[in-house]
């Protein structure tokens, strides 16, 4: 049986959201044995011209809404610029954006598969792809590309966490041969 849009896109984004809380849930449980607050995690960044966590974890959620709207024909958001939340709001985004992915109609995101999608770059550039290319190309690598820069923010910030916090999804699937 072939895979389906919807198990690509809306599975991974669950899944990977998910983990995403647990390792911010580290994060909070890190701050409060360290006695500072989980604010700090939320604003902090590696470099001066880099978002922060909070701005990486609002992508992340971003891509994950912004990707299968697109399949669905919707109009396209354009993601806030500058924003910053508190620890409490990020894991507050991740929830309802886990709420609203499990809410899609699965037969729907899979009928999108051929839909035309355009992406304007600016007036003389646009992106032109099927649901599927956009999925794939577009929405997967820039959703994981900030699923992986939060975690490791918060690495680098001293919170001990390593690849099972990452992904501790897959254990589902660890059987004994």
């Amino acid at each position: 049986m072939p895979i389906t849009l919807h198990e690509i896109a809306i599975d991974t984004f669950v899944h990977m959201l998910g983990d995403l809380a647990h390792v911010l849930d580290k994060g909070a449980k890190h701050a409060q044995a360290r006695n500072f607050p989980a604010d700090d995690l939320a604003a902090f960044r590696l470099a001066p011209d880099m978002l922060p966590l909070s701005a990486q974890v609002y992508l992340a959620c971003f891509h994950a809404k912004d990707g299968p709207a697109r399949v669905l024909g919707h109009e396209a958001a354009m993601p806030e610029r500058g924003l910053r939340e508190t620890y409490e709001q990020i894991r507050a985004r991740i929830t309802a954006t886990l709420d609203h992915l499990r809410g899609l109609p699965k037969a729907e995101i899979d009928a999108g598969e051929q839909r035309k999608v355009t992406i304007t770059v600016n007036p003389e550039r646009v992106f032109e792809l099927t649901g599927v290319q956009l999925i794939r190309d577009w929405t997967l690598p820039h959703f994981y590309f900030h699923v992986v820069t939060a975690y490791d923010l918060l690495r680098a910030a001293g919170v001990e966490i390593g690849k099972r916090d990452y992904v501790p999804h897959v254990a589902a699937y660890l059987r004994k041969p």
